[in-house]
């Protein structure tokens, strides 16, 4: 079904519910429903193929969503935090695309487009004339660019029914309380955006934006908007639990806390759940090809590996859980074969809700609708699913290939280290060697040599960091994955290849 139908299904069940808070707008169901019209009509007047979004989201990022789904166009938010040259590469990419745009990037975007401000938008869309048009359920709803933090972002194309599957498959219609908020800090541009705008919206819970992650904000807005959910990346978890730390502050409304995009270091984790003993702790892992999340940690899990002696129920706190209902996993060898339990190899997943498919590409789903994540993983005996990185993180020293999450997972654990990244660094000798980039812990020096006994104690000695070096913080993007290839080429130039 077309994703229009979410929001015609909330409308039905409550037209007069809270559906938006994005600053001072606030905006009903109903409310949200008219604007899309509105929204509908303005797109379909200008005869765009496409609508792009140049902005921090908030209220617009649903709005633009159900008004381009009510004129069957594809819609893309881009990242706003791309130089002039990025972002005009993206919408070039685009079909005669409609560029709304917050007006403090309307300079990036410069000219050449048909462009509205978002103020604009809002304003034409209060009065415009409906439109409206039934999307075909295998049409492209949206389309989102990969970071493309080691290569030429991609743009993956996810159908109606892509998102709608996801969503009917994960949430339950109107199953919210009434007093439920979810306070969404996640970028538009990202698939957790599109995802949580939708989700909610179809649970029946209000959804509160903070446009610019503010950890003290974020902290405020629990307390003052009675928050019960809400969803972070680790970057911002970390920030939070130090503004918890240092205010002594709870946030008794607060019941669900989900957390994902990239890894995120188990002493954090620990920290937080003690922080928080109340709150239930979800891990999500998905990827943009699949319309957002395929599986999750449970709150029961997470309280399981805590307080459980069992050692595999305990080790189960650095999974990403089990496969959420309708999705399908495998982990495979090099050579296809289907691997078993604790045997590591390429994640491949399968569903409604997943897509793989890229313009200009098409589709990479294999004969059986199988999809190659490129992640490294592992299932263990329970089908608890296990996140080792990216095949292309893979450091090859002396023909033995050697995943940093493995190593990373013992150095995090160190007293001193606060944050850490493996990479491979080129070696005329090796090929690569190992470099340990960490975040020490504040007011600590970590000694290099104890770093690497600690690394050697717990696993074999080919996995000991040739090198370490230290950064006040590893540089990530706004969903906070680590930009390994920033730190590979930072290692390669020559200034920096002597050992540390």
């Amino acid at each position: 079904m077309s994703i229009s139908l979410l929001l015609e299904m909330a409308l039905s069940a409550d037209p007069d519910r809270t559906a938006v808070v994005d600053d001072d707008i606030r905006l009903t169901t109903d409310e949200l429903n008219a604007l899309a019209d509105g929204g509908a009509g303005v797109i379909a007047a200008s005869g765009s193929q496409h609508v792009a979004y140049v902005g921090t989201g908030g209220a617009m990022l649903p709005l633009l969503l159900f008004a381009s789904a009510r004129t069957a166009v594809p819609f893309t938010p881009l990242n706003y935090r791309l130089s002039t040259d990025g972002l005009r590469a993206l919408l070039d990419r685009l079909p005669d695309p409609l560029v709304v745009v917050d007006e403090e990037y309307r300079d990036a975007v410069g000219g050449g487009y048909r462009t509205l401000n978002s103020e604009e938008f809002l304003t034409q869309a209060r009065t415009a004339e409906p439109a409206a048009e039934f999307a075909d359920p295998d049409a492209v709803a949206v389309v989102l660019f990969t970071s493309g933090t080691t290569s030429k972002p991609k743009a993956v194309e996810l159908t109606h029914n892509n998102l709608t599957s996801y969503v009917t498959g994960t949430v339950e219609f109107a199953s919210a309380d009434p007093d439920d908020a979810a306070l969404i800090c996640v970028p538009p541009y990202h698939i957790a955006g599109v995802g949580a705008a939708l989700s909610n919206l179809y649970a029946g819970r209000k959804m509160v934006y903070l446009r610019h992650f503010d950890a003290a904000e974020w902290v405020r807005l629990v307390v003052d908007e009675g928050v019960t959910s809400a969803t972070v990346v680790p970057t911002m978890l970390d920030r939070i639990v130090t503004v918890l730390e240092a205010r002594n502050a709870t946030l008794p409304t607060l019941r669900t806390l989900a957390y994902g995009g990239s890894k995120v270091a188990l002493p954090l984790v620990r920290k937080a759940l003690s922080l928080l003993p109340d709150v239930g702790f979800v891990n999500a892992y998905g990827l943009t090809e699949t319309s957002s999340t395929i599986a999750v940690l449970t709150p029961d899990d997470h309280r399981a590996a805590l307080s459980t002696t069992d050692e595999a129920a305990t080790r189960r706190l650095g999974s990403v859980g089990q496969p959420v209902p309708g999705i399908e996993v495998e982990i495979r060898a090099e050579d296809g074969t289907v691997l078993g339990p604790g045997e590591p190899g390429e994640l491949f997943v399968r569903g409604e809700q997943v897509s793989g498919k890229y313009t200009d590409i098409g589709s990479v789903l294999d004969e059986q609708g199988w999809f190659p994540t490129k992640d490294v993983a592992y299932l263990d005996a329970n089908g608890y699913l296990f996140i080792g990185g990216r095949s292309d993180d893979t450091i090859i020293r002396g023909g033995e290939n050697i995943a940093p999450a493995e190593i990373e997972d013992v150095l995090v654990e160190h007293p001193h280290v606060r944050d850490c990244a493996v990479v491979g660094a080129e070696d005329p000798e090796w090929g690569q060697i190992i470099v340990a980039v960490v975040v020490p812990r504040p007011d600590t020096q970590p000694d290099v040599e104890d770093l690497r006994t600690h690394v050697r104690s717990q696993l074999r000695g080919s996995r000991t960091p040739d090198r370490v070096v230290f950064r006040d913080e590893l540089p990530a993007n706004a969903t906070g994955k680590v930009l390994r290839r920033e730190l590979v080429d930072e290692l390669n130039a020559p200034s920096t290849k002597e050992p540390a």
